[in-house]
Order: structure tokens, then sequence, then C-alpha cells
């Protein structure tokens, strides 16, 4: 009992000094980060490139936090098979270093698995979660543990995320898991492994959560999780909790994957509200991610996205908080698409560079090669 209550008044306290504006980050420049990271952070927007980003700055009411990034980069984004990517093969490229085709789930052009830096960093030692407001199973969270020849393989992929060994997985579709077609209950297999298996299908996490026992799959919806519009708030949460919860799991450093996923389906969808409203709720998961790399020093942080989706464009007409958006495509498309970094070894991100490149930056900020 003193434990849950200790607990509980750990929680609200990050809940009420985590709401600060961002005007109360220190400077860059006077932040004495490490030398190199102990941990990185990678979030991922989906969909969300360069107009995007643009929405959210002229939409919301104060800066946004990716305008406090010292460090800005563009990537190519295009995959082994299109010019216009997937986020399969794109998030392929993030894990592996190496170009796929479209929809392939951490796997080579002849179907053959590839080591991610994920489960590189757990070999190592390291503690690796991944969160999501999309499904776990889905292709970018796959794609840094799973290995499929198709994204669509959802029951196969939570095979391999319940054999995979991270630390923390949060994110919807618990039916991949417990409601199968070969009606194996792969989360009782998980238990016997040490894990915590929680189901909160409401809109934010609960403090029961931040236990220390046991490694943690925290499932937001039993099939796909609920958009911002329709009241999921999660995700600015788990962006506090993964960090903290991660730390605690190994002392040589952690490796943590968050992705704003919905912003995706907002393009695909040509619905501009939703990309904003998706894109400003992945903005305050990045400042609770800042504000965490600013006292902990030794956390690099990389937000980007995997690939442009809907061809968005901030019309004639637009003003600051009344855009007018207009889409050329309900699919992804080829435009470069920037990344951003902030902590110890940021600078290596900078430049014009392939989306394979940022899995060889991230291991050389590691200091592996």
């Amino acid at each position: 009992m003193l434990q849950r209550c200790l607990l509980f008044v750990w929680t609200i306290l990050i809940l009420t000094t985590c709401q600060t504006p961002s005007s109360v980050l220190p400077a860059y420049s006077e932040i004495p980060f490490a030398e190199r990271p102990k941990n990185i952070i990678l979030m991922i927007g989906d969909g969300m490139s360069l107009a995007q980003i643009s929405a959210a700055v002229y939409s919301a009411k104060d800066p946004i936090f990716l305008e406090q990034f010292p460090v800005v980069g563009l990537h190519k984004t295009h995959s082994h098979s299109d010019l216009v990517t997937d986020s399969a093969a794109a998030a392929t490229a993030f894990s592996t270093g190496k170009k796929s085709y479209n929809n392939a789930v951490a796997v080579d052009t002849d179907t053959l698995p590839l080591l991610t830096i994920a489960e590189q960093a757990r070999d190592l030692g390291y503690a690796v979660g991944l969160v999501t407001t999309t499904t776990i199973t889905h292709a970018t969270p796959a794609a840094f543990f799973a290995h499929q020849s198709n994204r669509v393989y959802d029951e196969k992929i939570a095979l391999d995320l319940s054999e995979c060994r991270a630390d923390l997985l949060i994110g919807g579709g618990q039916k991949y898991f417990t409601r199968r077609a070969d009606e194996r209950d792969l989360l009782k297999k998980m238990r016997k492994r040490g894990y915590r298996t929680e189901s909160y299908f409401n809109t934010d996490l609960d403090e029961t959560a931040l236990g220390d026992s046991g490694k943690l799959i925290y499932f937001t919806a039993d099939g796909t999780p609920l958009s911002v519009e329709q009241g999921r708030d999660y995700l600015p949460f788990a962006a506090r909790f993964a960090p903290m919860f991660l730390e605690r799991r190994s002392d040589k450093g952690f490796f943590l994957m968050i992705e704003g996923g919905q912003i995706d389906w907002g393009g695909h969808s040509k619905n501009g509200k939703t990309v904003l409203n998706e894109t400003l709720d992945f903005n305050k998961a990045i400042g609770n991610v800042l504000r965490y790399a600013a006292a902990d020093k030794e956390t690099l942080v990389i937000v980007t996205a995997d690939h442009e989706t809907g061809g968005l464009a901030i019309n004639p007409g637009s003003k600051r908080g009344k855009l007018k958006l207009a889409f050329n495509t309900n699919g992804h498309t080829a435009q470069l698409t920037p990344l951003f970094a902030y902590g110890p070894r940021a600078e290596l991100f900078a430049g014009i560079y392939d989306n394979t490149a940022v899995y060889r930056k991230m291991q050389k900020a590691y200091g592996w090669r």
C-alpha cells in the first residue's frame, strides 16, 4: 500500500511539474551535455513532413518544441522498390540501415531478417522500449523487433514481439496476442517470462503501471487506439513515463522509439483537422522528452518522420490559427523529410543524407562504431 501511495504521489508530481511552458527549458548552450549519449530516444511522427510541421507552427499559440532543436537535417525517404516509400520500409531503414521493399518489416530484399538497432541495444545490455499511438504490431514499431515479409501479418508480428525481450511495449493491438487464429495466448507466456501485462482501454495510462518489477506490455486498445479527436491523450504521459521506466531497467542506458502514428492517418483521409490535432499531440510528447533530456544530460533526442502523407499544402488566404489546408493525394509522397536532433552528438545529424544513415549515426553516437 505504501509503495502504491508513493507511486501515486510521484505520478502527480510528474503530471504537475511537466505542464510548464516551453520557455522554462534552459538555453541549449548552457546545458553541460555528456560527451556521448547513454540513451537515445527516436521519435517518429508518421507522415509528418515539413508541411505538417509548418501547419503546427502556424496553429499553435506558443512556439512548438521543434523550434528549440539546435540541429536540423533532411533525409531521403525512398525505399529499395519505390521512390515513394511506405512506413514499413522506412522504419526498416531507420532500424537496420538497409533499404528494403515496401511492406518489408526488418527483412532484406530476399526476405531474410536484418538485425535492428533495438535488438543490438538489447543484446548489449541496454533497456529497450517502443511506444505508439497505433497498434504495437503496426509497421513502424514492428520494424524494430519483428521480422516479416509483409506488414499485414499482425499475428506473426505479435509472436515476434512476444519473444523479443523488450523491456517496455505501449500501444494498441491486444487482440493479436490473445484472440488469435492459432488460439495461443501470447500474454500468458510473456507473464511467465517476467512481463507485467496491463490493459487500460481508456484515454490515459494508470499509475499502477509505474511499478519497478518486471518488464511491461501496456495495451491502450484491443484493436486500434482512439484518435485525439475521440479522446486519446496517453502519448504525452507515455513520453514522460517511458524514459523513467527504462532508466531503472539498466545502468548501461536505453533505446526508446516513440511514434505519433495517426498523423499519417489524417493525411490518408485528407483531414486537416486530424493532421493538426495529431501533430500538436506529438508536440506535447516531444516537449516532455526534451524536459527529460535537458535534466538528464546524457540523452540524445531525434525527431523525424518516415515519409510525408497527403501532399499537404497551406494555401493562400491562410491566417495564423486559421489555415486553409489542401491535399493532393491520399497516399504518401517522396518529399525529403526533416530530422531534428537535441543532446549529446546531435551535430551528427546535420546535412542531407539517406534515411539509412539515421541508423549509422545512432550507432556512432552510442560509440558502437
